[in-house]
């Protein structure tokens, strides 16, 4: 597994987990720079992500709940809606990953994580979203 693979993994786990203790989300951050538990020190691209997805939190669940096709983000189960967040940051914002790259290492997280479902679900919104990158960012 690579370094940004498990950079993913780890940021994903910090999303996952300020979600479900319902604790702000750069709280939750700061708490695991700080006491990465049994875990090795958080990557510095865990933390870029984390924050990335913040700074662009309100836009980006504006693009997911538009292009999902009926799915609100509530009714996504929460390892999708995570990795969706993440990987939609990595798609629009972050031009160190080619989008390709994205879209599978997303889709490679939820197959090992979430339901049946989500690896399609999952590629086929982010490639919409993809598709659609120069009208979002217009």
């Amino acid at each position: 597994m690579g370094a940004r693979t498990k950079a993913r993994k780890r940021a994903l786990d910090v999303l996952f987990e300020a979600e479900q203790r319902n604790l702000d989300l750069l709280d939750m951050l700061a708490e695991r720079v700080a006491h990465p538990g049994v875990e090795s020190a958080l990557p510095q691209y865990s933390v870029e992500l984390v924050e990335g997805y913040d700074a662009h939190a309100r836009h980006i669940d504006e693009i997911l709940e538009t292009y999902s096709n009926g799915w609100t983000l509530e009714r996504m189960p929460s390892v999708d809606r995570a990795v969706l967040r993440l990987a939609t940051w990595e798609l629009l914002f972050n031009d160190d990953v080619p989008d390709a790259v994205a879209i599978d290492e997303a889709v490679e997280l939820v197959s090992g994580l979430s339901t049946d479902e989500s690896p399609s679900f999952v590629n086929g919104l982010l490639a919409r979203i993809l598709e659609l990158k120069p009208t979002i960012l217009g």
